[in-house]
């Protein structure tokens, strides 16, 4: 039973990580940030199906960490990406006006 709950829960991680990583380009709290937190849902009930957790109370700590986990995970990873494509635009921003 227990590596059936830590295979869910790595399960959800993983789905959860596109999600956060949308998430990050809506503005907070607007329809489509809500749908990137809830459209998982669905999934993270298909996995405690599939692996067989049920729903049992000592699972929810661990499910629920490995969601928002996953949707912070995603988020942080947007903002490191988006911050590297602003920081090559502003260098290559710098070199043409070097260049002139």
């Amino acid at each position: 039973m227990e590596m059936n709950l830590i295979l869910a829960a790595l399960a959800t991680y993983v789905l959860n990580v596109p999600f956060g990583y949308v998430r990050q380009g809506y503005k907070k709290f607007s329809v489509m940030w809500f749908i990137a937190i809830h459209a998982p849902i669905p999934f993270v009930v298909l996995f405690r199906h599939l692996f067989g957790l049920g729903f049992e109370l000592y699972t929810y700590p661990i499910m629920v960490s490995a969601f928002f986990l996953g949707q912070f995970t995603g988020k942080k990873t947007r903002i490191y990406f988006d911050a590297k494509k602003l920081k090559q635009e502003v260098e290559l921003t710098d070199t043409k006006k070097d260049r002139s």
